[in-house]
């Protein structure tokens, strides 16, 4: 029968203990200046060394050559008080949670009045503390606010809140709090080697994660699987089904399986999850933690190995590739679906149907009518006409088609204008690197290039740097303004691109349709054409102009609606095609 591992690698020194350096920190310094308190209050999550650093403290006061921060070891009240120790009789250890009434309380008050039997101090260790009811802890008032000079008490709880407020005020309260997981992973591998037993790559981070930062529930889930293993050897498979965990293959097969766009396979490993009996909500919270990881691996890149510590490095490749498969906008809207989904969870009737509808949702990101949902949309229509991240690089084979002179001029237009002043500056020079201007935009930020990418490039005046762009309406100049950050983001674009910093100069071309009598053989007359100019986004006042251009049913002529917008500027701006006009409508 062998001893469970959280007994057999208890901490015999403060130097021992993991993760709790602001506690051992001052209270080794309180030793060394011998301002030891009488009374300590030890509060914190469960399994994180309270009793521990309690009965730490006890051998470095009643340590033959103490009180010191380090216990010698070797004197007869270190070697009582050590794992391995039968106990003290001037330790006195409580359970307070069936000693907590006014009885306890007043035999414990007669207990301290006499005398250590041999060592320096009678110390009481009141586990549980705040289990003690308000009377009881009224009894203990007077003798923890002055108690013998040879009598010391240390309460330990994981609900300070519990403990009346006139004990805790009499006491020196340290906070333990959970060990964090990259100390835990190390502690682990040490003590796996320790004890030369063998875990595959994988193991020791679901035990950390299944400990929750608690070092005993991680000691007793890793006995556990090293209990349940043949010939030393703790296998991936076997630690996932014991801790309940997903399987690492079938996360990769679902997580593919959306970026590829497979319903089949996705609802197919729904129902493998629903078949095995495995816990719904536990399928949902591995696949958000993987979306997390994969969001990670797409924002950091090549340093995602020092901010994913423990993972290999070849499931860090293997993130990497999956995260490629989405764009980022794709990522996010998937874990905000799997994140709704986990908080709908508890309490839900059929677990089955609330996976199948968090699947169909990641699936179908048109349902989502959020700004989140808008970027998947474009980052999809992006890879499939394979754009790969850029708006200018839709433009390439337009500009082949272009006459050379004019391919010529495009390709340097950008670096030309760096160096150039400002007056070498055109309105050509402007339309032929507008594509490329809005292609940095557009790797800028997604939401600025929804707004600018409608823009056509009418007039530079270079003595005043003012650039006039044409607006389809009134409504795509107000979205442009009352934007947070698309005007400064399209300015400082420009001067990525040509090296100057210019002002914004609006026009507005609106056409107004001529309502004529039905005439024999008579020709359409020409419509008048609303011209608004303004001097500033912000600043200018309106002048109105007028221009005259062939007659045209305008498609802003009526109230239509932000997608119909998106969608019809889309098609123009990608796909290089204008929406046919409802003739029934003339």
């Amino acid at each position: 029968m062998s001893t469970a591992l959280y007994r057999r690698y208890r901490p015999e020194a403060f130097a021992e203990l993991i993760g709790q350096a602001q506690v051992t920190a001052p209270l080794m310094t309180a030793l060394r200046n011998d301002r030891v308190n009488h009374a300590y209050l030890f509060s914190g999550p469960r399994g994180c060394g309270k009793t521990t650093s309690a009965r730490i403290l006890a051998r470095c006061l009643n340590c033959a050559e103490g009180p010191t921060d380090t216990p010698c070891g070797v004197c007869d009240s270190c070697v009582e008080l050590s794992r391995d120790g039968s106990g003290s009789l001037d330790v006195v250890e409580i359970d307070a949670a069936s000693h907590n009434g006014v009885d306890d309380a007043r035999d414990l008050r007669e207990r301290a009045i006499f005398a250590p039997a041999r060592d320096r101090y009678k110390i009481f260790i009141l586990d549980e503390a705040h289990m003690v009811t308000p009377q009881g802890f009224n009894a203990l008032l007077k003798i923890v606010e002055e108690p013998p000079a040879h009598v010391k008490f240390i309460f330990a709880t994981t609900e300070p809140d519990k403990v009346i407020s006139t004990i805790r005020s009499r006491t020196h309260h340290y906070p333990f709090r959970l060990v964090p997981p990259g100390q835990m992973l190390e502690y682990l591998e040490q003590l796996c080697s320790s004890e030369s037993v063998s875990v595959e790559a994988g193991v020791l981070p679901l035990v950390v994660r299944a400990g929750g930062g608690s070092v005993r529930d991680s000691l007793s889930l890793l006995d556990q699987l090293i209990a349940g293993s043949e010939g030393g050897q703790v296998t991936y498979d076997r630690a996932v089904a014991l801790l309940g965990f997903t399987h690492e293959s079938l996360l990769d097969s679902v997580v593919t399986a959306f970026a590829l766009k497979k319903p089949a396979e996705v609802f197919a490993a729904v129902e493998g999850v629903i078949q095995t009996g495995q816990d719904p909500r536990r399928f949902v919270e591995d696949l958000l933690e993987r979306l997390r990881d994969l969001i990670v691996v797409y924002s950091v890149g090549s340093d995602a190995s020092a901010v994913m510590r423990g993972v290999p490095q070849d499931q860090i490749e293997k993130l990497t590739t999956q995260a490629m498969q989405f764009g980022m906008a794709d990522l996010t809207h998937a874990a905000e679906i799997v994140s709704e989904t986990l908080n709908g969870m508890s309490g839900a009737t059929s677990p089955k149907l609330q996976l199948e509808l968090m699947c169909a949702k990641v699936l179908v990101p048109a349902a989502d009518q959020s700004e989140v949902g808008s970027l998947a949309r474009i980052e999809r229509l992006e890879r499939r006409i394979g754009m790969s991240g850029g708006a200018g690089e839709t433009t390439a084979a337009s500009a082949s088609s272009a006459p050379k002179s004019e391919v010529s001029a495009t390709a340097t237009a950008a670096p030309v204008a760096v160096s150039a002043p400002i007056a070498a500056l055109s309105t050509a020079a402007f339309k032929d690197a507008w594509q490329e201007i809005l292609g940095v935009v557009n790797k800028t930020n997604k939401a600025a290039w929804m707004l600018a990418f409608g823009l056509q490039v009418v007039d530079f005046e270079p003595n005043d740097s003012v650039l006039t762009l044409q607006f389809t309406s009134a409504r795509d100049l107000e979205s442009f303004k009352t934007s947070s950050n698309a005007p400064d983001i399209l300015r400082k674009s420009i001067d990525q691109v040509l090296g100057v910093t210019v002002k914004f100069k609006p026009l507005i071309a609106e056409s107004a349709e001529v309502k004529t009598e039905a005439l024999p053989v008579v020709a359409p007359a020409p419509a008048v054409e609303d011209v608004v100019e303004v001097e500033d986004v912000a600043e200018a006042p309106v002048e109105k102009i007028a221009e005259k251009k062939p007659a045209s049913k305008s498609r802003n002529s009526k109230m239509v609606n932000e997608e119909e917008r998106y969608g019809e500027s889309l098609l123009r701006e990608m796909l290089g095609a204008e929406p046919v006009e409802d003739k029934k409508n003339r």
